[in-house]
């Protein structure tokens, strides 16, 4: 099996509000969706091979931001806001939500969608809404179940059936169980990252 995507470097490069232009950007796009606190962040700075690149927060709905990681200078892998965090005001949701929809809509570099949802739980309803939209929109997400060490190993299987049920994944769905904490399922995104990226011609061979 082919080694994982080696980061040699890894910046934030853009950070997109809700009234900033997206930037046009020439290298592709892996984007990562998922609701406030399900580990996105630490996800991302797994991911990078960083410590702390990704702002992680103990406070849901911190990522109000559209955030650009550069990596390599050969791809971007793109931080979406959480969405459905209960404190923020119905407004600020509807912003994010705009600014969520006019991304995945409007970006012409973007490659995949990876979904993050939380192992432990049942989809939320925004989760499934979510994972609608994404499908209707004619995206095919990647799911990873986030938290996996949270839950006992004899455990896993059973909650991953629970997410595929409560998502109605598409047949074939890929579910990625992933933990910021062992690292696993680290290199299986990478992976798939790089059959993506393959697959669409953009990766230079080595």
């Amino acid at each position: 099996m082919e080694e994982p995507m080696i980061i040699k470097n890894a910046s934030l490069e853009t950070v997109c509000g809700y009234t900033s232009k997206l930037p046009k950007n020439t290298k592709p796009e892996i984007a990562f969706a998922g609701k406030s606190n399900v580990g996105k962040s630490s996800l991302i700075n797994a991911l990078m091979n960083r410590k702390a690149l990704a702002r992680t927060s103990g406070q849901p709905g911190k990522t109000q931001t559209i955030n650009f990681y550069n990596i390599n200078d050969e791809l971007y892998l793109t931080d979406l806001p959480g969405y459905g965090f209960a404190k923020v005001s119905q407004k600020e949701k509807e912003k994010w939500g705009t600014m969520i929809e006019n991304y995945l809509n409007s970006s012409e570099q973007l490659r995949a969608v990876f979904l993050l949802v939380d192992i432990r739980h049942e989809p939320s309803a925004n989760d499934k809404i979510m994972y609608e939209w994404m499908v209707y929109q004619g995206f095919h997400p990647i799911i990873i179940a986030t938290k996996a060490d949270k839950v006992k190993r004899s455990q896993l299987q059973k909650q991953l059936k629970v997410i595929r049920l409560g998502l109605n994944t598409e047949k074939g769905a890929i579910l990625i169980p992933f933990s910021a904490e062992t690292k696993q399922g680290r290199e299986e995104i990478w992976n798939l990252v790089d059959q993506i990226l393959a697959s669409s011609g953009e990766t230079d061979e080595e």
